[in-house]
């Protein structure tokens, strides 16, 4: 079979990969449809990110759905034909993390298409894949296999919106709108929140925030002072949700928080350094936030039953031949917000 393979920046190919039968309690899927993600394109356009480094060819890719066409020994509940939304999270099981229920947090983590382990775990950019069959999850006949593909970036929003807490009636800040403050718009919405403000430095994204249903979108590049009215007394928000992993805009969201309010840090840009004082002076709560885990089942039902539509933030949908052009493309925030690619 044919994968979307990494072999140092700049350098993706189209390479023929092994097409391994599903063993007992595995199954093997025929992806349809792959999103491109921000991790994806770090290895693309850089090789990595942190201290994470492409070390051998890596097929990328964790953003997938697509149909079982066979299944191993012991494997009931699922047939081939169904078509299913993959989980990329591979968790031991056994290790300290997992007994205590945080499987996101395990030791010894397989999650597909990155090179934080050596051998690398190869990625779901490929036409065929074979995984255990607790990671296909069934999806509802009205959810389409592009939709299914937003599975996994959902569930990192969901498991956020988690570690915020409670947000109905409550005033949310959503600083960066790439994929994933988009879908923090519509985590906060479906959390019953009562005001979404949502910033960018960018026109494009912020124009689809408003399609999502945020109440404000500013841009801070061009219209900065548009955020003054939510500085008045010791600031306003409730939770801030910071998509960006922009020093800036963390430090800036900051004057606009009530004392007592929740920041939920999903956006990575390296090492920051942080006003401690303002923290501690208005007893804010810092909250990082990583993955998921039971999210990604809740993502596929919620999509499922029509409760939450990613649909408006799929962008555009190219063949995985393509693969390069798709990258190109979904490096462009003027044109794109999310990118697909199909198989």
């Amino acid at each position: 079979m044919r994968a979307v393979v990494i072999h140092a920046p700049k350098d993706l190919r189209i390479d023929n990969y092994p097409d391994a039968a599903p063993g007992p309690s595995e199954v093997r899927v025929k992806i349809a449809n792959g999103g491109i993600c921000g991790s994806d394109l770090h290895y693309y356009h850089h090789g990595g990110f942190g201290t994470v480094r492409i070390q051998q060819p890596m097929a990328l890719g964790h953003e997938i759905a697509g149909v079982i066409a066979a299944v191993g020994n012991g494997v009931a509940h699922l047939k081939p034909g169904t078509r299913v939304a993959v989980n990329p999270s591979k968790p031991c099981g056994q290790c300290l993390h997992c007994q205590e229920g945080m499987r996101n947090q395990c030791l010894d983590m397989r999650f597909m298409g990155s090179a934080m382990r050596n051998p690398h775990v190869q990625g779901g950019f490929r036409e065929y894949v074979t995984v255990d069959a607790a990671q296909a999850v069934p999806i509802a006949e009205k959810l389409s296999l592009a939709e299914a593909a937003m599975a996994e970036p959902l569930a990192v929003c969901l498991h956020a919106g988690r570690q915020a807490g409670p947000l109905l009636g409550k005033r949310v800040l959503i600083t960066g709108c790439g994929p994933i403050g988009a879908l923090m718009i519509l985590v906060s919405r479906f959390g019953g929140a009562a005001e979404i403000v949502v910033t960018d430095v960018a026109d494009a994204p912020l124009a689809i925030a408003k399609k999502l249903g945020a109440t404000h979108a500013i841009n801070v590049a061009s219209n900065a002072e548009a955020l003054n009215p939510w500085r008045a007394g010791k600031g306003v928000f409730d939770t801030l949700f910071e998509a960006s992993g922009n020093q800036a805009a963390l430090r800036t969201a900051l004057d606009l928080l009530r004392p007592g309010a929740t920041i939920v840090q999903l956006g990575l840009g390296g090492e920051m350094t942080l006003p401690i004082n303002s923290i501690v002076a208005k007893e804010l709560q810092f909250r990082g936030t990583f993955r998921f885990d039971p999210e990604f089942e809740l993502a596929v039902r919620l999509m499922g039953e029509g409760l939450i539509d990613v649909k408006p933030l799929i962008s555009a949908s190219l063949p995985f031949e393509n693969a390069v052009a798709a990258f190109e493309l979904a490096s462009d925030r003027s044109q794109s917000m999310k990118v697909q690619l199909t198989f």
